[in-house]
């Protein structure tokens, strides 16, 4: 198959490293030129060096629109276009254990401004040059949390991002600009095995249709098929990548 990303450019946020990498990854590997936008500083210094040519790294606090915008600034001076945005950032791998009763507050406002508000302030920071030059694509990580009833306010960002995926889709179609989500199921990264004791994990992956955890580069293909024209009667979607964890009839 050839390049489907020749000539475009794909910003990818929470790109130093798990899914976020495997995503900048695959939109390089096809041709795209990517940036990668990260609070991690090291860690998207290290993919960017990795990718090499048609690769920048712009350090980007998604809570805060005054980063976002510079982020977009920043590749409009590089690359002089945005083609593809990616709102893959989120506390995840140091997320708090606690519910929504016991949550404290100000670490739940600050989460919640980075795992849910952090799209949209990047929707809106590269919306203008999304829009320019017949269109483009967005796809929000979502999760299958947003639909168990579990993760607490993990689970409430994730719902929020479904949400907020619907309504930039309908906001935004008449832009030509389609926005969809990924859901991932449980994937094999560090920030998983963080998150997930070993010895809870053979009764999650039990509970699977296909029993075994996901990996990075099965989010990436999705990734690359809901970004690419093969895709472009597609929006408004949250796309299930979960090995049949989650049924919704």
């Amino acid at each position: 198959m050839p390049n489907r990303f020749d000539g475009k450019v794909a910003v990818v946020t929470g790109a130093g490293g798990g899914i976020g990498e495997a995503y900048a990854t695959a939109l390089h590997a096809e041709g795209a030129s990517v940036v990668v936008a990260d609070i991690d500083e090291d860690g998207g210094a290290r993919v960017v060096a990795e990718l090499g040519e048609r690769a920048l790294f712009v350090r980007t606090d998604v809570s805060d629109i005054a980063s976002t915008d510079a982020m977009a600034a920043a590749t409009m001076a590089e690359f002089g276009r945005i083609d593809h945005l990616v709102n893959n950032a989120a506390i995840y791998k140091t997320m708090e254990l606690a519910g929504l009763t016991n949550v404290d507050l100000d670490y739940l406002n600050r989460f919640l401004s980075v795992n849910l508000l952090g799209a949209l302030h990047c929707t809106r920071s590269c919306l203008k040059p999304l829009a320019a030059d017949g269109g483009g694509s967005i796809v929000n990580q979502s999760s299958t949390a947003a639909w168990m009833g579990i993760g607490g306010f993990y689970g409430l960002a994730k719902a929020g991002i479904n949400s907020l995926t619907i309504n930039l889709a309908h906001e935004l179609g008449w832009r030509k600009i389609r926005v969809n989500a990924i859901a991932p199921g449980p994937t094999d990264t560090e920030a998983t095995r963080t998150q997930v004791p070993e010895e809870y994990r053979d009764s999650i992956l039990s509970s699977l249709a296909l029993k075994r955890m996901g990996e990075v580069g099965e989010m990436a293909d999705a990734l690359l098929f809901l970004l690419s024209d093969e895709a472009k009667w597609i929006t408004g979607q949250i796309l299930a990548v979960d090995g049949g964890q989650t049924v919704r009839l």
